[in-house]
């Protein structure tokens, strides 16, 4: 969340900098404000109470042995009432203080200074251009699932009476493909030390606070049923990032590296009508994420690791991509910046989003408690940043479209070669 003590000190900057996302978020930040200075005067008035108490409580045994008992007894029937009336202004800073928590929890992160101003994926500047040539042919290439079902490696009929629309099913060499896929990332993030994890991918409530999901994106989560809340996650980001919540990190220790492999879930609620045919954009996908914690100094830097590291897997793969900068209105609700890599699509005769690598500076780790003891002794927060390494599902499909030959076969990239155990996928016959 954003820091309240920023909020109070640079209202109008706050107010400008989130406009660029959304010009309605400057009246959020408004009515944080109005509900601080109501905390302020109440809390004003406790601490008044507070010292007219003390100051009289120090008077009785005076009062006591100068002007005897009942003297003495009429200063305590004093201090009494100034503690009841304490009492309740008290209470009503609780209330107060929760609603302005709720409205600091809604509120999204600042885009950090020097990104692009825009309104939608439109407005979001190319800054690595796509160096590999984009594959030709001489025929007109299918997209992934037409190329998936006519080898029989993708079955999304079997899917939908399984699970319902926007669910997938692999088999045989499909279901072999992915796995080399996750196989084939989490060695290449290995060897560039991160530390792989498998975490559970179901979360309590408050895990899902930390990263920012809650409350804004509660119509996106599956929610299990019963106590304690518990949701399936929608990005390893979720537990990889919370690992080391509420914990203070030594200096020393940075930069912390983690990637796992999970399924992730998501309703796609918002999405209807929109990409419903094949991998692109399903209620379950696998993905390989990528997660660092950073000291403040260093983080953009990270961040920069960060896209190489994702854009190394198609570089390997011999996909060809390209790297745009999101612009203000378009970046996630817990980023500051964010880069997103776009495969080629042949089939869509354009670039697709297989990863999105962001900067949060410091706002998820203010949510979850996340600090580090810096050179000087002070504690601060940590800096925290992900990305996915990649979705599986998108380099699924476009490895189904860019590979694709005349006679229906697939070619495997070379580097999936050993994880796979051979070098095409045959049509049938």
């Amino acid at each position: 969340m954003l820091d309240i003590k920023q909020i109070i000190a640079n209202p109008q900057e706050v107010k400008q900098r989130l406009s660029l996302r959304k010009p309605a978020l400057a009246a959020q930040v408004d009515e944080v404000l109005a509900e601080y200075e109501s905390y302020k005067k109440i809390l004003a008035a406790v601490e008044e109470l507070r010292a007219k108490r003390n100051s009289l409580s120090k008077q009785i045994g005076l009062i006591k042995k100068e002007q005897g008992d009942e003297a003495a007894k009429a200063v305590m029937a004093q201090v009494g009432q100034l503690k009841e009336e304490m009492a309740q202004k008290e209470a009503e800073l609780d209330p107060l203080k929760e609603k302005i928590d709720d409205l600091l929890l809604s509120i999204p992160n600042m885009p950090y200074e020097n990104i692009p101003v825009g309104s939608s994926d439109a407005d979001n500047p190319e800054r690595v251009p796509c160096t590999t040539a984009l594959p030709k042919f001489d025929f007109t290439p299918l997209d992934h699932q037409a190329v998936g079902e006519n080898l029989g490696i993708l079955d999304f009929a079997a899917a939908a009476t399984l699970s319902g629309s926007r669910f997938a099913l692999y088999k045989g060499d499909g279901a072999r493909l992915e796995r080399a896929i996750i196989s084939f990332m989490l060695d290449l993030h290995a060897r560039k030390g991160y530390t792989e994890i498998l975490p559970p991918v179901i979360v309590n409530e408050e895990i899902l606070y930390g990263t920012g999901q809650l409350p804004k994106f509660r119509e996106d989560m599956y929610e299990l049923t019963g106590e304690p809340k518990q949701f399936l996650i929608s990005t390893a980001e979720i537990p990889l990032t919370n690992l080391n919540r509420a914990r203070t990190i030594a200096e020393s220790e940075f930069p912390i590296k983690l990637t796992a492999y999970t399924p992730c879930f998501r309703k796609e609620s918002g999405t209807y009508g929109k990409d419903t045919r094949g991998l692109i954009r399903n209620h379950q996908f696998n993905k390989v994420e990528l997660v660092m914690l950073s000291n403040p100094e260093e983080s953009f830097n990270m961040l920069e690791v960060m896209v190489n590291d994702a854009q190394d897997v198609l570089k390997e793969l011999g996909l060809a991509y390209r790297v745009v900068e999101l612009c203000s209105g378009d970046i996630g609700f817990s980023a500051a910046k964010t880069y997103d890599i776009e495969v080629w699509m042949p089939s869509e005769n354009r670039f697709r989003e297989i990863s999105s690598c962001s900067n949060c500076l410091d706002f998820q780790a203010r949510r979850m408690g996340l600090r580090y003891k810096n050179a000087q002794g002070k504690l601060e927060y940590v800096h925290t940043l992900n990305g996915s390494g990649l979705a599986v599902g998108r380099t699924f499909a476009a490895i189904l479209e860019n590979f694709q030959q005349a006679d229906g076969s697939v070619i495997i990239p070379q580097a999936l070669r050993p994880y796979f155990g051979k070098d095409k996928i045959e049509a049938k016959k």
